[in-house]
């Protein structure tokens, strides 16, 4: 599964010209999903996937994952998942 995170301080927000070129509207307040195709490809097309704040990046995590959580701090994230009971950091 692919999901897309910020990997730089200063917060998650999508690039303004990803939200024009799918006329979705403000970078803030949009309601798209980190694993969602448009969005990873975007990121994948665009080297510098810059938001607002800050850096997008494409991470991988195993389909076979039962959990995941993208976890915070100070807007630089990464995601915690679960596989056969064991806890991964990505």
């Amino acid at each position: 599964m692919t999901l897309v995170l910020n990997r730089d301080w200063g917060g998650y927000s999508l690039p303004q010209d990803f939200c024009d070129a799918y006329g979705i509207g403000d970078a803030w307040d949009a309601p798209v999903e980190r694993d969602d195709p448009r969005l990873i490809k975007w990121v994948r097309d665009h080297a510098d996937g810059r938001g607002k704040c800050g850096d997008l990046a494409c991470v991988e995590i195993p389909d076979n994952c039962t959990d995941y959580k993208i976890d915070d701090y100070d807007g630089m994230e990464s995601v915690i998942y679960v596989v056969d009971g064991k806890i991964y950091h990505a």
